[in-house]
């Protein structure tokens, strides 16, 4: 059996351009490597494929039957790349997606169908949960992420920002009274999920962390919005999540100099840029043309996110 098939393809282009040297030009090596491939090759084949002289080459009986083999097989492999590229290049087949509960519910499930649409051969699979799932582990293509990311064993695209704010409904603050410090929370309902205590925030004094407090515990990101919306508390939510609310005015930002790490955002998680599959591809694509820079929720509150007002 022929261990290198590089040395296969050294023989046909010999062939084909009339001379070592010529076929050397052709693939970038020199005439002596050249020489040096054939002669390994004829050794392993126990056999003499070319009549050499100071011009030219010619093939012998032996090189003129090998050579009608040869081609062949690289046109089959020439094929079977082929095939494969066209493969790799459609969108087809299933895409395994994660996202987080509420944000796959509100912000990618209804955006689905333009894709879908366009490729008809594509199954998405959204699996939605607010656990950290194991990509490589359970076998999705693709993660869609709210965090501040540093795994470097996987690769992630921004998608775009996040805005964490501290927020309740007016009549929450009306009973309890609106904080004037992050001393004042310690006198306040705070809700929050299991996963989300402590809070870390960002504000005048540098980064904070605060532990919550609340008489009601959950693993559940709707049971807080749920909650805060129901006037129980102080809650630290995304504006992906409450943006109709701090438009509409059911929700009030509180210490709106505090906020959580601007290093959040949300990212497209998958386990390597290395023939990257086009399904994921588009798929991810598809989400950043959704949300851009400034994504649809946070239309209208950009002045929650100025710079200055951390200041």
């Amino acid at each position: 059996m022929i261990g290198n098939l590089g040395d296969l393809e050294i023989f046909a282009r010999i062939v084909t351009a009339g001379s070592l040297s010529a076929a050397g030009r052709e693939l970038g090596l020199s005439p002596p490597v050249v020489s040096k491939r054939i002669q390994r090759l004829e050794e392993r084949l126990g056999a003499r494929l070319f009549q050499r002289t100071t011009r030219k080459v010619t093939l012998t009986e032996a090189g003129q039957g090998f050579y009608e083999r040869v081609v062949s097989i690289l046109a089959s492999i020439e094929e079977a790349e082929n095939q494969l590229a066209r493969k790799s290049s459609e969108v087809r087949g299933l895409l395994m997606v994660a996202a987080p509960t509420s944000f796959g519910r509100l912000h990618i499930a209804p955006f689905l169908g333009p894709l879908l649409a366009a490729n008809p051969d594509l199954v998405v699979d959204l699996e939605l949960s607010d656990a950290f799932v194991d990509i490589v582990g359970e076998g999705f293509d693709v993660a869609v992420r709210i965090a501040d990311l540093d795994d470097s064993s996987l690769v992630a695209r921004r998608l775009a920002p996040v805005h964490r704010v501290l927020c309740a409904t007016p009549d929450y603050l009306k009973k309890a009274g609106e904080p004037k410090s992050i001393a004042d929370l310690a006198q306040h309902v705070l809700l929050a999920t299991h996963s989300q205590d402590p809070w870390r925030l960002e504000g005048p004094d540098g980064p904070i962390t605060l532990r919550t407090h609340s008489p009601l515990r959950t693993n559940s990101n709707e049971v807080v919005r749920a909650a805060t919306l129901a006037s129980i508390g102080i809650a630290l939510r995304s504006t992906w999540d409450v943006g109709p609310e701090l438009r509409s005015g059911a929700l009030k930002v509180v210490l709106p100099k505090w906020r959580a790490s601007h290093r959040v955002g949300l990212f497209a998680v998958y386990p390597s840029r290395r023939f990257l599959p086009q399904k994921v591809r588009v798929f991810i694509d598809h989400l950043a043309g959704l949300y851009g820079t400034v994504p649809p929720w946070d239309e209208g509150l950009e002045h929650l996110f100025d710079p200055r007002v951390a200041a």
